[in-house]
């Protein structure tokens, strides 16, 4: 059976003495680069000058946020008694182990009170930073796939590889996949629609619909990829069937469809 050679591309960067400069981490910072040119590029295409004079300050407390939720959505999700027994290793994210839905929710608590207390509209700065996070996930799914990490389940299709610790089998490239859907695909819908909440003729779509959107079609595709992705080692498949990752990406779904429903009447009650 012919299998695609997964390509040899060394995880470290650069290397001068101990200090290392990933693949990984750099995609992290490719995807914090693009969602600040973007979200400051629609402030000032929307004129929401409340947020623009807050900006670099927020931005700073969302990166913060995404890297310490995504850690902690790791530790408590996936694998809560490993570091109960070696907490020290909690802060060890180069070793590996980040979860979007951890980071996500830590996100959304962290913009929530910052917009509280600076008295700026939650739904309104929601909507302009969602939009952009995408590229940051596509770009961390080409960090896994670099990595060799997060493979997909044996399989015989034609584009199937064999993994460097995947053993001697030919696996779905399921963090390709994910780079699509998550990244690709998620932005060319997403992106476009960022008009309609600021069009105020338009009460279909309120500000918060860029939130539910992303939870719900983000969550379906998750749902859908790990259906091809190799569960984690320890964890393996609840009820015989579904992974960690598509229990808490059924969640996002349904928070997302109850955000969407919210707003929708919100903005009813407000036009009548």
């Amino acid at each position: 059976m012919l299998a695609l050679t997964f390509p040899t591309i060394d995880p470290t960067l650069v290397q001068i003495g101990p200090l290392q400069v990933r693949w990984y981490g750099l995609m992290y910072v490719l995807g914090f680069c693009a969602s600040y040119y973007l979200a400051l590029y629609q402030i000032k295409q929307n004129r929401f000058n409340e947020l623009e004079k807050n900006f670099e300050n927020l931005n700073i407390l969302l990166i913060l946020s995404l890297i310490i939720g995504a850690r902690l959505g790791y530790v408590l999700f996936y694998n809560p008694l490993y570091y109960l027994q070696n907490p020290l290793e909690i802060p060890a994210t180069w070793s590996g182990g980040m979860s979007f839905h951890g980071g996500c929710i830590l996100l959304i608590i962290t913009g929530i009170l910052f917009c509280h207390f600076k008295r700026l509209d939650f739904w309104k700065t929601v909507d302009i930073y969602i939009v952009t996070t995408p590229i940051g996930l596509g770009l961390g799914r080409l960090g896994n796939f670099i990595n060799g990490e997060l493979f997909g389940r044996p399989s015989d299709v034609p584009w199937a590889m064999v993994f460097p610790h995947g053993g001697n089998i030919t696996r779905h490239p399921s963090q390709l996949y994910e780079m699509l859907l998550e990244g690709v695909l998620l932005f060319l819908i997403l992106w476009p629609l960022r008009k309609k909440p600021w069009q105020k003729s338009n009460r279909n779509w309120p500000h918060g619909s860029m939130l539910a959107l992303l939870l719900i079609l983000y969550g379906s595709f998750r749902i859908f990829v790990e259906f091809f992705r190799e569960p984690d080692a320890h964890l393996g498949y609840y009820f015989g069937l579904f992974t960690m990752g598509q229990i808490l990406s059924s969640l996002m779904i349904i928070a997302g469809i109850l955000i969407w429903i919210i707003r929708r009447k919100s903005a009813e009650k407000t036009a009548t």
